[in-house]
């Protein structure tokens, strides 16, 4: 792979980088792969450096942007102790490139081959359903151009199933036991199932759902509840994310 990633575009901060850079924006999904650094920080002592850009300029479509994601979006990490450094993009790889590399005990993952497939399926349910759905909710809701009445009603009540299917599986209803995590045995363990989740889960309300609407998700509020009281949550969604 010739190394063309950086033009004089590029900002130094990207490319005089060393080790894990990170380039976000703190939406749900730059929150998940801020938060899982955050975590790893607490317990390896992880080290990376950011870029905050704003996505509402589309800087993400410039030229120097797309040599590291051609799809434009946020967040991408780059590991410049690879030669040439190795940008990667999407969250969700983010997440498993990071467990893969920064995580040697499976803190946030699972040795178990069986464990892991199912960390996997969570993963990917919440990367190809719900987080589509709850992104189109709030760009109808929100964002477009004129109010569609169909693409609000669809996307709103499809974003209400998939937290169904959440309350399905916290809940335990068809295995008789409540999780406190969405993956591993027993009531689970906190993996980066739960860290993609999660941010978009805990914007039910900058969402436009109710209150009303959410009491039909008790073990969904309470695992929202249950994760934003770690310290890493809270950094990983916190001050140092903010555009100054």
């Amino acid at each position: 792979m010739s190394h063309k990633l950086y033009t004089d575009e590029t900002p130094a901060e990207v490319k005089n980088a060393k080790g894990i850079h990170m380039i976000t924006q703190s939406t749900p999904n730059g929150q998940a792969v801020q938060v899982l650094l955050e975590e790893l920080k607490d317990v390896y002592g992880t080290s990376w450096t950011t870029t905050l850009i704003n996505i509402s300029t589309n800087v993400q479509k410039s030229d120097w942007f797309l040599r590291l994601d051609p799809n434009g979006r946020i967040p991408i990490i780059i590991d410049n102790t690879r030669s040439p450094p190795f940008p990667v993009h999407e969250t969700s790889a983010e997440m498993l490139y990071l467990l893969k590399f920064a995580d040697k005990n499976d803190e946030f993952g699972f040795k178990d081959e069986w464990e892991r497939n199912e960390c996997l399926q969570w993963l990917f349910f919440w990367h190809g359903s719900g987080a589509p759905y709850q992104g189109q909710t709030n760009h109808f809701t929100k964002a477009a151009p004129e109010k569609i009445p169909y693409a609000i009603n669809r996307f709103h009540n499809e974003t209400l199933r998939v937290y169904g299917v959440l309350e399905i599986r916290l809940s335990g209803k068809y295995t008789g036991e409540p999780r406190d995590y969405l993956a591993g045995d027993g009531k689970g363990k906190y993996s980066v199932a739960d860290i993609k989740t999660w941010p978009w889960v805990k914007g039910w309300e900058r969402s436009g759902f109710t209150a009303d609407e959410m009491k039909q998700f008790p073990h969904v509020m309470k695992w929202v509840d249950r994760i934003a009281a770690r310290p890493a949550v809270q950094r990983g969604i916190g001050e140092a994310y903010q555009q100054k």
